[in-house]
């Protein structure tokens, strides 16, 4: 099965995206979707795009990206988890159905 390439940002690419990131690796381990994640900071994302499958950000997107891009603020906050997780997984199914 092909890896589904996430790129894990947040402002400084350090502190809340780790926290996404270990959150997201359990999310896809327990959907059975392997994943690369890289993890960088949002003003590198725009250069990163193609190297990726999917951008998920816990800050706001400065421009629009060619690939699928979510909000992960929830995995902070905890409130709409369940939705956030679902647009994700349902974004790697279709990416993966490619």
């Amino acid at each position: 099965m092909k890896k589904i390439r996430v790129l894990v940002a947040c402002g400084a690419g350090i502190a809340t995206s780790t926290v996404v990131v270990k959150k997201l690796e359990d999310l896809f381990t327990s959907n059975q979707i392997p994943i690369e994640i890289i993890q960088i900071k949002i003003s590198e994302a725009a250069n990163k795009q193609t190297e990726a499958d999917m951008l998920i950000s816990t800050t706001m997107f400065p421009t629009e990206y060619s690939i699928p891009a979510i909000k992960g603020m929830s995995f902070l906050t905890g409130i709409g988890v369940d939705k956030t997780e679902d647009e994700i997984i349902s974004t790697a199914k279709e990416i993966l159905s490619r």
